[in-house]
């Protein structure tokens, strides 16, 4: 183990760095606003340390030996540097990571963003999606919103939205469909669907159907998409039936792009807030922390209890 360094004062340093560069303590002394004497003192003192002369003495001022011309270029480099890394710390903007998949994003996240910022002006807000599940030890995000149980190990898991899901199309289909549908009813139309997922994730058509004790049963023709944003735009498009998770639906719904046309399913799972459970947030990420939580609260008084299906 390598032992504690041995290092004049900073200070010292400082004043050896400008009386070298000028090469006359007087000069030296008017740029750090020190008396000569005093830059004389810790020359010596520096000197002593070292047990080596560093100044040649001169009429006019002064000139490094071979140690202090050794020393200079030592000092001048590592000074600079310290410069240099204080500058660009100085200048660094400050950044908040916010981790989730792009359905929220999308849906959620994004009609928000003005308000997130003016909420923490100066801070580059850096958004990053996965079609994955979180990783706590892969994700380097001060934040996450994901889709689950809530229990992420290493985490602290605060639930934003549950998770509940209607069927949804376009005023066209609804029409075909018809009035208050049975699950039954959608059987006879094409149904837009995720990839499966093993465990599976969310809720899938199949949970829903036999949610509604409709097992086994063929239907029309289904279409996946790896994307829930292409699942949505194949239902606005009139392409068939999509599982529409709130609150992600939900400006579709207010628009009148998207209609319910099934009844809803909860289940235990939902969007949660995630941060790391073993190191504190910042009081600029424990705000923002405040804010998303806010916000979730609020978007529950506005749209709940939920519209009754028609």
């Amino acid at each position: 183990m390598a032992g504690k360094l041995q290092l004049p004062p900073l200070q010292v340093l400082v004043v050896f760095e400008a009386a070298a560069r000028h090469g006359n303590f007087t000069a030296a002394g008017n740029e750090l606003g020190l008396s000569q004497p005093a830059v004389s003192q810790r020359i010596q003192l520096l000197e002593n340390l070292l047990n080596a002369p560093l100044f040649e003495r001169r009429h006019r001022g002064v000139q490094l030996t071979e140690a202090g011309s050794g020393l200079y270029q030592i000092v001048r480099a590592s000074l600079n540097e310290i410069s240099e890394q204080i500058e660009r710390t100085r200048h660094q903007r400050s950044v908040l990571r916010i981790d989730t998949d792009m359905g929220f994003a999308s849906y959620w996240l994004l009609p928000r963003m003005n308000a997130l910022q003016a909420l923490i002006p100066g801070v580059e807000v850096q958004v990053s999606t996965s079609p994955n599940d979180y990783n706590f030890r892969d994700s380097n995000a001060h934040l996450a919103i994901y889709f689950g149980a809530g229990n992420w190990p290493g985490t602290q898991a605060q639930r934003l939205f549950p998770e509940s899901v209607i069927p949804v199309c376009n005023q066209s289909l609804a029409q075909e469909i018809g009035g208050n549908p049975t699950a039954q009813r959608l059987l006879d139309f094409p149904l837009l669907k995720l990839p499966e997922t093993r465990p599976q994730r969310w809720l899938s058509w199949e949970d829903w159907f036999r949610h509604h004790h409709i097992r086994g049963q063929s239907h029309g023709a289904s279409r996946t998409f790896n994307a829930y944003s292409l699942v949505i735009q194949a239902a606005i498009e009139g392409q068939g039936v999509a599982l529409g998770w709130r609150p992600l639906v939900t400006p579709f719904l207010a628009s009148g792009q998207l209609l319910q046309c099934g009844p809803e399913v909860r289940t235990e799972r939902g969007y949660y807030l995630i941060s790391a459970s073993g190191k504190p947030l910042s009081a600029q990420q424990e705000k923002v922390r405040a804010w998303l939580l806010d916000e979730a609260w609020h978007f529950h008084l506005n749209h709940n209890p939920l519209p009754e299906y028609k």
